[in-house]
C-alpha cells in the first residue's frame, strides 16, 4: 500500500516537506500491478453497491498545479466504472450566469445524487486560490470563504455525501518538463495554454495559498497530498485513497424484495 498522505486536521501545512517524487518505497509499477487490478475490481463492486443502495454519495475533489495530471488520474482511476453512476465536472472560468451567483452556486448544482459518484477537476477551491493570486479578492474575503466552504462540506456530509479531497503534488521541475513536451510534441500541442507560463511565475504564491487553504478547510474532510512526479505512483495512490473512501461507507448489498416473487410467477406462466 502507498504511504498515507492524509494531512492532520487544522494544522499548518508545509508542502515543501513532502517530496513530490516520493513513491513510498515502491520501485516500479510492475510491483503493484496485481494489487492495482484487485483494487479496480473492488472499486467496481463498491460502486455497484453504492448505486443499488441509493443511500449515500461520494464527491472526489481534485486540485493541483497546472500539469499535475488531474484529467489523467480521473480517467485512469474511474474509467472502469458504470458510466450511469458517475459524472465528472471541470471547473473553468465562471460563465456569465455563474458569476451572477454566489461562488458556491455552480459547485452545488454539480454535487452527486444519492447512489452516485462525482469527480471535480478543480473545484470551488479555485475561488480561494487563483482569485487570491490575481488579487481579485482580499484576504478578508478569502477567510470568510473558508468558513462558507467548511459549512458547505458539512451540509454535504449531513446529507450523506462523503467529500474526499486530493491534491496532486508536483515539483516545479516536473511542470517545466511537461510544458516543454506540450510544445515539442505535435500530438500534445492542443494541451498547451500560454497562460500556464504566466501562472507558473506565481508558483510560490499558489503554494502559500494552497497551504493555508488546506489548513483552514479540513474540519469536515481532510486533505490527501499525493506525490505526483511519477504518474504510475500517482494513479496507484489515488486509486488506493478512492477505494479506502468507498470502504469507509460500509456499503451493503440491498435487502432482498420478497414481493418480486409474484413477477417470477408471471414469467413462469409464459414458459
Amino acid at each position: 500500500m502507498p504511504k498515507p498522505f492524509a494531512l492532520p486536521v487544522k494544522k499548518k501545512v508545509d508542502l515543501t516537506a513532502i517530496d513530490p517524487s516520493d513513491t513510498g518505497g515502491i520501485l516500479s509499477k510492475e510491483e503493484i500491478l496485481e494489487e492495482t487490478l484487485k483494487l479496480k475490481e473492488e472499486l467496481q463492486e463498491l460502486q455497484e453497491m453504492l448505486v443499488a443502495g441509493k443511500k449515500q454519495a461520494v464527491l472526489f475533489v481534485f486540485q493541483g498545479m497546472d500539469c499535475s495530471g488531474k484529467d489523467g488520474v480521473i480517467k485512469h482511476v474511474f474509467s472502469g466504472l458504470n458510466p450511469q453512476g458517475i459524472s465528472s465536472y471541470s471547473f473553468k472560468t465562471p460563465t456569465e450566469e455563474e458569476s451572477q451567483h454566489d461562488f458556491l452556486w455552480r459547485a452545488h448544482t454539480r454535487t452527486p445524487a444519492l447512489g452516485h459518484i462525482t469527480t471535480f477537476n478543480r473545484s470551488y477551491y479555485e475561488d480561494v486560490l487563483i482569485t487570491r493570486v490575481h488579487e481579485l479578492i482580499s484576504d478578508k474575503v478569502a477567510k470568510r470563504r473558508f468558513k462558507h466552504i467548511n459549512h458547505f462540506e458539512e451540509l454535504l456530509n449531513d446529507n450523506s455525501t462523503l467529500v474526499v479531497k486530493i491534491f496532486l503534488h508536483i515539483s516545479k521541475e516536473f511542470q517545466l518538463e511537461k510544458l516543454k513536451s506540450r510544445i515539442e510534441d505535435p500530438s500534445k500541442n492542443w494541451k498547451f495554454d500560454p497562460s500556464d507560463l504566466e501562472e507558473r511565475k506565481s508558483w510560490k504564491q499558489y503554494r502559500k495559498h494552497y497551504e493555508e487553504m488546506m489548513e483552514k478547510c479540513s474540519s469536515v474532510s481532510p486533505w490527501h497530498v499525493v506525490p505526483s512526479d511519477h504518474r504510475w505512483y500517482r494513479d496507484y495512490a489515488v486509486l488506493s485513497i478512492v477505494v479506502e473512501a468507498m470502504r469507509s461507507l460500509k456499503l451493503k448489498e440491498p435487502e432482498p424484495n420478497p414481493d418480486l416473487i409474484t413477477f417470477l410467477e408471471q414469467i413462469t406462466k409464459e414458459e
